[in-house]
């Protein structure tokens, strides 16, 4: 029984050609999309004024840095996959906090379960 009935056999893509992005790493890149912008509205308004434009600015360009290095799909340095799961985790985790220390704990709450469940999800296929 070396073939599946229920899977069906795709053609190669052609020479510089992606495969389409499945809904589950759409939800994934919106989560990154929403932590970045997250972490850009707590340091606007989570500070005084020369402080908040440093924060607001900081924050979200180390997060994107960080990613950038580790967790994108054209990553500048290699790890291993469970390194790269943990430092996508700690930036959901910065976004889920700036919301906590904002007084919005649900919205916080909600993008927490969303973005580790979407996170996980995402994670399982590329190990796959």
């Amino acid at each position: 029984m070396t073939e599946s009935p229920n899977v069906r056999a795709q053609a190669p893509l052609a020479p510089g050609m992606r495969p389409r992005p499945t809904a589950v790493e759409i939800v994934s890149v919106v989560c990154g999309v929403f932590a970045f912008v997250t972490l850009a509205i707590w340091g606007f308004t989570a500070w005084p004024l020369p402080w908040n434009i440093v924060a607001g600015i900081g924050a979200p360009a180390l997060a994107i840095l960080v990613w950038a290095l580790f967790v994108s799909p054209r990553a500048v340095l290699a790890v291993h996959p469970f390194i790269r799961a943990l430092v996508e985790l700690f930036v959901y985790a910065a976004a889920t906090v700036a919301w906590w220390s904002m007084g919005q704990a649900w919205i916080g709450l909600g993008f927490a379960v969303v973005a580790v469940v979407f996170g996980a999800l995402n994670g399982r296929r590329r190990l796959a």
